[in-house]
C-alpha cells in the first residue's frame, strides 16, 4: 500500500516557513529565543551604555588632537611701480587672520591695507595674502617653510605690485638673532645720529 500525502503548492521553496497561498492554513509557530541568550529589560539597557561609551571611548581617542597655533613673525615690502609703499612687520599665529592697515588721518582709504591667513601643513605654512592699494589690488595663495623669503608678482604686469614677504617662527634660534641684529643696528644708529 502506498501513501499520498497532499499538501498545497509552496512556491519556489524560498518562503519554507509559510504557505504561498495566504488562505492555506499552516499552524503557527511561536519564535522562542534559544535557551541562555536571554537578557531582561534592565541588562540590556546596561550593555546599551557600556556599548555608547565604549564607541564615544573610541572615537574621542581616533580624533585628532587639538593643533597648537604657532607664534609667527612676519616681514613684509610692499612696491607698486618699483616704488616702496609699505614695509610692515607684523606678529600673528596660525589660523588666525592677521590684518594691517595705515591710513592717513581724515583720509577716507587706507594707503594699504594687507589681510595675512597662515594656516600650518606639516613642516610648512600655508599662506593667504590679501593686499588692497587705492589704485591697485592682488591676491595669492603659497606656503612657506620657516625662515623662507618668496617675492610676488600681484599686478597684471611685472613690477606693477609687488610683495617680498619672510616668514619665521617666532621661537626658533634664527628669529632671535634677527631681533638682537635689529637692536644691535638700532643702538648703532642711535648713537651715530648724536
Amino acid at each position: 500500500m502506498i501513501w499520498v500525502i497532499a499538501a498545497p503548492f509552496r512556491g519556489s521553496g524560498d518562503d519554507v516557513d509559510g504557505p504561498a497561498c495566504p488562505d492555506a492554513a499552516w499552524p503557527k509557530r511561536r519564535a522562542e529565543p534559544p535557551k541562555g541568550l536571554t537578557m531582561s529589560g534592565i541588562t540590556l539597557v546596561r550593555n546599551v551604555v557600556a556599548g555608547l561609551a565604549m564607541f564615544v571611548g573610541f572615537t574621542s581617542m581616533a580624533a585628532p588632537a587639538p593643533v597648537r597655533a604657532e607664534p609667527l613673525y612676519f616681514a613684509v615690502e610692499v612696491r607698486r611701480d618699483g616704488r616702496l609703499v609699505a614695509q610692515p612687520k607684523l606678529l600673528g599665529e596660525t589660523g588666525r587672520t592677521l590684518r594691517a592697515e595705515r591710513r592717513r588721518p581724515g583720509a577716507p582709504l587706507p594707503d594699504y591695507r594687507l589681510v595675512l591667513t597662515p594656516k600650518a601643513e606639516g613642516q610648512s605654512f600655508l599662506l593667504q595674502l590679501d593686499l588692497l592699494l587705492p589704485e591697485a589690488k592682488g591676491h595669492s595663495e603659497l606656503a612657506l617653510l620657516h625662515g623662507q623669503e618668496r617675492k610676488l608678482q600681484l599686478g597684471r604686469v611685472p613690477g606693477e605690485l609687488e610683495v617680498s614677504l619672510l616668514l619665521m617662527k617666532v621661537d626658533s634660534p634664527e628669529f632671535r638673532a634677527l631681533m638682537q641684529l635689529g637692536e644691535s643696528c638700532g643702538k648703532s644708529l642711535s648713537t651715530s645720529s648724536i
